[in-house]
């Protein structure tokens, strides 16, 4: 049997509309026991800042960046900013990365979507390297470091991380960068976590760690996982329809949907096509209901407390160390009801450390 040692809280975006609540979901995980809080980015709010703000309103509970996006800075500045993080924190980053899509790579920053994997791997070689307080050298195809023939020189970082390794979370989906993920990084964040396919992705991400000459011991297989409490499952259901159908059908292009492809990889093809088809006619309230809830309940922890330990079971049964939680809904319980309903749950799965 697996074991679900820890629980997460996504916090998501800032500055939509929730912010005072987060805050507050923030200190009550704190206040719990919750192992991380993630904070997100996409083209609005940056994860550093919220971060840096929840450090300072908590104690204990680690802090996550669920991505920092790798188009949008050096790897020598996300190294400065996780050390600068972890320092003001005591100790308790985690840095999540990953590459974006090509929409918000191209079309925000600038920088174009070719050779991901590549780019991945250099770009985490430069930030282990700074974060070693190495003197930062690289030539690879994507950075140098120093510039030929100018007036750079080596540079160490000058500040001292509080430990001496930060762990590294890639956000990845598809087979190659999952088995990167195992080479290189400390955890895995992934989205659409069902148990039935589980199996297959840490398969890919445990080829990455032989590779590596590394075993799964130790990797935080740390999903976000959409929690709806309530007696009607149906009902919680319809409350992650929005942001399900955000990721299916309108994140990223339609030639290129990183979510879409994988909703379609879990056998929900013509279903997947629908919900893309109708979300870019802006046809939303459509688009939503083209998700089966077959779908839905396999990615999701919803229903009654009692329901939710068993899913919990099932997901530690199939790898998963941490599940972090996606509110996309406070109910009637409010925020703090349900981080408590989730311990509940966490404790009658049996899974507990």
């Amino acid at each position: 049997m697996g074991t679900i040692v820890r629980l997460g809280l996504n916090l998501g975006y800032w500055g939509m509309g929730n912010d005072a609540s987060n805050i507050a979901l923030a200190k009550e995980a704190d206040e719990l026991g919750f192992s991380v809080v993630w904070a997100a980015e996409a083209y609005g709010s940056d994860a550093a800042t919220v971060l840096g703000y929840i450090a300072a309103l908590t104690t204990n509970i680690d802090l996550g960046s669920a991505v920092f996006q790798i188009p949008a800075r050096q790897p020598t500045m996300t190294a400065m900013t996780a050390a600068t993080l972890d320092s003001l924190s005591g100790g308790r980053m985690r840095l999540g990365l990953g590459v974006s899509g090509p929409q918000v790579s191209e079309g925000w920053y600038g920088v174009p979507f070719t050779a991901p994997i590549g780019r991945t791997r250099e770009y985490i070689e430069i930030v282990n390297q700074a974060l070693r307080r190495e003197e930062v050298v690289h030539s690879g195809k994507h950075w140098t470091l120093p510039l030929p023939d100018g007036l750079g020189k080596a540079l160490n970082l000058i500040i001292h991380p509080v430990r001496d390794r930060i762990p590294i979370y890639l956000g990845s989906l598809g087979p190659q960068n999952l088995r990167l993920t195992g080479e290189i990084a400390d955890g895995w964040l992934g989205l659409f976590c069902d148990t039935a396919t589980l199996p297959g992705i840490l398969a890919q991400i445990a080829e990455g760690r032989a590779k590596a000459g590394l075993t799964m011991e130790g990797f935080d297989v740390s999903p976000s996982i959409p929690f709806v409490v309530g007696d009607d499952v149906a009902a919680c259901a319809d409350v992650t329809r929005r942001q399900t159908a955000l990721y299916v059908g309108g994140m990223g292009a339609r030639e290129k949907n990183f979510y879409n492809d994988l909703a379609c990889r879990m056998g929900y093809e013509a279903e997947a096509t629908r919900c893309q088809e109708l979300y870019l006619e802006k046809r939303y309230a459509e688009a939503e209901a083209a998700l089966p809830l077959e779908f839905l309940e396999r990615i999701a922890l919803l229903g009654p407390v009692d329901r939710i330990a068993d899913r919990i079971r099932e997901y530690a049964d199939a790898g998963v160390t941490t599940i972090n939680l996606a509110l996309y809904h406070q109910g009637p319980q409010g925020g703090a009801g349900l981080l408590r309903a989730a311990m509940e749950a966490l404790e009658k799965s049996g899974t507990a450390s």
